[in-house]
């Protein structure tokens, strides 16, 4: 579709941007904010989910969308995490949406990839003092984290793959593989953008 506008007296075309998203909210009244923001911006095509496990199923109906918008807390699990899922499958224009701006969480989301995140202004500003809710308990898991270990951290954190993190810690990728499969019993995930964000919630790296 087109609009015509006038320059000189001379009428031409511009075309206006269009697109496709899959917005992943749990709260209904947001993912209609959300919904209705994109369909302003020139959607034309725009899937909803509650879940992740929505989310998952919308994606196999057919090939990645332009955009992805995800909710950072939803019901069923982390949406840095499923950003991250969704981008090694080739969703690559992600935007991440939370209630604050957390620096872990905004960090977890640098590690996953994630280049948008949006904080919406009127749940933090509902939250009472600024409270935050509060970390995983996972205080034993994080205090059995060796050395080696955090090292690899580190470097996760920084955006590293497993061959970059062998080759500055001179170990094999299969060995950092092995590092990261005994962090993710420790701290109940196998995510990475989780790991860091819980890592560095405890202080153990930074």
């Amino acid at each position: 579709m087109s609009a015509l506008a006038d320059q000189r007296g001379t009428a031409y075309a511009v075309r206006s941007p269009r697109f496709t998203a899959l917005v992943a909210v749990a709260d209904a009244a947001l993912r209609h904010d959300v919904l209705a923001t994109l369909h302003s911006l020139g959607a034309t095509d725009v899937a909803e989910a509650a879940s992740i496990a929505e989310a998952r199923a919308r994606t196999r109906l057919g090939p990645p969308r332009d955009l992805l918008v995800v909710e950072l807390g939803l019901p069923d699990g982390s949406g840095v995490a499923l950003l991250g899922e969704l981008r090694a499958a080739g969703w690559h224009r992600c935007v991440l949406l939370a209630a604050d701006g957390d620096p872990f969480s905004v960090r977890a989301a640098l590690a996953a990839g994630v280049r948008g995140f949006v904080v919406d202004g009127h749940r933090q500003a509902g939250r009472r003092g600024g409270e935050r809710p509060p970390a995983r308990g996972l205080t034993s898991g994080i205090e059995s984290l060796s050395a080696r270990e955090i090292e690899v951290l580190e470097l996760v954190a920084s955006g590293r793959s497993n061959r970059d993190i062998g080759a500055v810690l001179h170990l094999s990728a299969l060995t950092v593989k092995s590092h990261l499969a005994r962090i993710a019993r420790k701290l109940g995930t196998g995510d990475r953008a989780e790991m860091v964000a819980l890592a560095l919630r405890a202080g153990v790296i930074s």
